[in-house]
């Protein structure tokens, strides 16, 4: 598990480990991060009252340097690879072995199961779960058992995981889905089972998430732009969507601009693009938030728009080039 400025989610991450009612020898390595927050110290009160928690230092502090760290400080066969944000429940590493021994799998991985406390984590929460806001793929409501592009988190076999070179450090929110990309080019297998659901908390604040967003979707763009073959149309949903509202507004400007000047005002229908985005974004608010409630709703009306926004505005940067000017502010985990 990485860890770096985590300290309202590390305890309960590492409780539902620590409790994990799996038979066999199992250890908890945290890479620690360079933390503000109060991590370090409730990291290391924790590693003080049970042993089988193993502290290492991840002085770079990105994700996947954390990863790497953190498995090369391992001793044991498989690597079940953890986020801090998430809560495994008792008999996710049972179920995760067996599955990698009963397919022969490289890596088992099921379902982030987002689920809110606050009534903006429910909007997160909902959107994570639903078409138009993170795709409503398997990743995030489950599907049928079998192989698989990518999973959540994972479940490897340490000599498959070694094999292929660990997690690249150079890409800092999407090198799950690399490295899987790299066990199936060498033959390997990316197991999906829906019995492996993990509770994950959002991000508690607006301001979290959009970081979050720009984050994802800057890297989504780098990959894209690396294996534009192994990136399919939906990914370009939201850039494009983006430059439509972008477009359509500053058209519906210059039809603003045409009607004071006297000129037919033609391009006042430009105003069309951003009027419908808002009233999907209505729709899909009245449709899909009712079970979350009258605030979480009110929420999700700017939830939907941040993550579509964010993650787009991150895509196209990301496909234009421009990671590495940014990567060093948006990159670590936040």
């Amino acid at each position: 598990m990485p860890v770096l400025n985590d300290v309202t989610h590390v305890r309960a991450a590492v409780t539902s480990l620590l409790r994990q009612d799996y038979e066999g020898p199992f250890e908890v390595t945290l890479a620690l991060g360079p933390s503000i927050d109060g991590t370090t110290e409730l990291v290391e009160e924790m590693a003080a009252v049970d042993p089988r928690i193993r502290v290492v230092a991840n002085e770079i502090g990105s994700t996947p340097a954390g990863l790497n760290t953190a498995i090369r400080a391992s001793q044991y066969p498989v690597v079940i690879r953890v986020d801090a944000h998430s809560v495994l429940p008792i008999d996710y590493a049972r179920i995760a072995v067996e599955a990698l021994e009963r397919t022969g799998a490289d890596n088992v991985g099921g379902v982030m199961d987002a689920q809110g406390e606050s009534p903006f984590q429910k909007a997160v929460a909902r959107a994570y779960g639903t078409k138009i806001g993170l795709g409503g793929t398997p990743l995030h409501i489950g599907g049928p058992e079998g192989s698989a592009e990518t999973v959540y988190l994972g479940c490897f076999r340490m000599e498959s995981i070694v094999r292929v070179g660990l997690f690249d450090e150079g890409i800092k929110r999407g090198q799950d889905w690399e490295l899987n990309r790299r066990l199936r080019d060498q033959g390997g297998t990316v197991w999906f089972t829906p019995r492996l659901r993990v509770v994950y908390r959002p991000r508690p604040s607006l301001a979290r998430l959009a970081r979050q967003m720009v984050s994802t979707g800057l890297w989504r763009g780098e990959l894209a732009r690396r294996y534009p073959e192994d990136n399919g149309i939906r990914y370009f949903a939201p850039p494009v969507m983006v430059l439509g509202v972008l477009l359509g507004t500053l058209l519906g400007l210059a039809g603003l601009v045409q009607l004071v000047t006297g000129a037919t005002p033609w391009l006042l229908l430009g105003f069309l693009i951003p009027a419908g985005y808002l009233l999907l974004v209505a729709m899909a608010t009245a449709l899909v938030t009712r079970p979350d409630g009258f605030r979480a709703g009110l929420w999700f009306l700017v939830v939907l728009p941040c993550i579509h926004f964010c993650w787009g505005i991150g895509f196209l940067l990301g496909y234009l080039k421009l990671t590495t000017n940014i990567s060093a502010h948006t990159g670590r985990h936040q």
